[in-house]
């Protein structure tokens, strides 16, 4: 598996990124705005990331998602190195993720991975998206929050 940043006359991966982020029209903003990496196995794209710069010091990892074939393989977690990794090259030292209330998968990851839950927005998704959104059986109505500091 290889992950590289994607080429600027490349498409992005939208079948992946609306798998973390269901609003193409916020997808394609915050593209516009950040890096877009992914990972690739044979030629297939299965993985993908966006960074966005939120300060001098601090980066968001603002959508991740990988194939939902393929779970469990270990991509997600390669991913989540490199972004990582991205951020301290570019001389960030906080690095900061959002999840919903309802993504336990999700919120167990990023703990996983080195994360720390420190704030929740109330009302994130439901004042942000047209539609209500069900994970787990669980509606999806706040952020939570969560940051590492990069050494």
């Amino acid at each position: 598996m290889k992950i590289r940043k994607l080429l600027q006359h490349e498409t992005p991966p939208f079948e992946l990124l609306l798998l973390a982020d269901p609003s193409r029209e916020l997808v394609e903003q915050y593209i516009a705005s950040g890096e877009c990496c992914v990972a690739e196995e044979e030629g297939e794209i299965v993985g993908v990331y966006v960074l966005v710069k939120l300060g001098v010091t601090t980066m968001e990892i603002i959508n991740i998602a990988v194939n939902e074939r393929i779970h469990g393989r270990g991509i997600g977690k390669k991913l989540m190195g490199d972004a990582i990794q991205t951020a301290k090259v570019k001389g960030c030292k906080r690095l900061e993720v959002g999840t919903a209330n309802s993504s336990l998968g999700q919120l167990a990851f990023y703990q996983k991975c080195g994360f720390r839950i420190d704030g929740v927005i109330k009302d994130f998704f439901v004042d942000r998206y047209e539609e209500e959104i069900f994970e787990n059986g669980i509606q999806c109505r706040d952020m939570i929050r969560l940051s590492m500091t990069i050494y």
